[in-house]
């Protein structure tokens, strides 16, 4: 009884590890009478650390009339169904009769050999007003490539910190590239020599991830979730180059089984940029 306990907690461990939600999912979300279209395509880009879950989500009829939405959400691996609520509308071309449904999806995520997919139903409400939309069903699986482009998730508040910030313009220096085999990578900057107040502004894809943070023997710690088949780049941005110039730091990367280590050094005319690709 007891190796059969343990073998059933081995195999439930192995299967919600490898339920890692990260990537793309495409397929239809189809709508009740009473709706712009009785189908659309849509895709879903998700993020996905620790049971939380955010990300774009783009319905669309073809490439250039499409919604592009923000969203989060959570995902219980015991039960394999996840909620996600969409929230700002980034971007929309559709025609003038329609508006935009502002949506929660109920989920399940299933595996039937090696197709992953999510199917469940939606209900939502009308952009700028209470007024419900029809309902329907969505049906998903994971693709390897994206229709549209891939962007790094970032917060609001990074997002609003970001707009209003003065970025000077400055040669690049790429110290490494970089192809891992996991899609989860961590990252860890300290300051490499003696701890002089060097503070870095950190971008993942011009995207801001770490802003006027000062570097110590404690690590700053980045955790990403990298999409496959997309191509990374990591640039530290020097706010000051602290009182022994240059801005110098020490990059421990992990991926995986892998580790890598880097000595990064950045000034007022270069910034330091490391380039990875996840590749499956």
């Amino acid at each position: 009884m007891r190796l059969l306990f343990f073998v059933m907690l081995v195999y439930c461990s192995a299967t919600a590890a490898a339920q890692n939600l990260t990537g793309i999912w495409r397929g239809t979300r189809t709508q009740n009478p009473g709706g712009c279209f009785p189908e659309y395509s849509l895709e879903l880009q998700i993020t996905y650390a620790g049971n939380s879950i955010m990300g774009r989500a783009y319905n669309f009829y073809d490439k250039d009339r499409f919604t592009k939405i923000n969203f989060s959400g959570r995902y219980n691996p015991q039960t394999k169904r996840m909620v996600i609520i969409e929230s700002a509308v980034l971007q929309y071309n559709i025609p003038s009769y329609c508006i935009p449904c502002i949506k929660t999806y109920d989920l399940s995520w299933t595996q039937s050999g090696i197709e992953e997919a999510l199917s469940g139903e939606w209900k939502g409400h009308e952009m700028g007003n209470a007024t419900v939309c029809p309902p329907g069903k969505i049906y998903l699986t994971r693709q390897t490539e994206s229709i549209f482009p891939v962007e790094v998730v970032q917060n609001d508040s990074l997002s609003l910190l970001q707009k209003t910030m003065s970025i000077q313009k400055r040669d690049k220096e790429v110290v490494q590239n970089l192809t891992v085999d996991t899609s989860q990578i961590k990252i860890e900057l300290y300051d490499n020599a003696e701890i002089d107040d060097d503070t870095v502004s950190v971008f993942l894809n011009n995207t801001l991830l770490l802003h006027r943070q000062r570097l110590t023997d404690k690590a700053l710690v980045l955790n990403i979730s990298a999409f496959p088949n997309t191509d990374y780049e990591l640039m530290m941005y020097a706010e000051n180059l602290g009182r022994i110039p240059p801005n110098t730091s020490l990059m421990v990367i992990t991926a995986g089984s892998k580790r890598y280590e880097m000595r990064i050094s950045s000034n007022e005319q270069k910034n330091a940029v490391v380039r990875f690709r996840y590749q499956k």
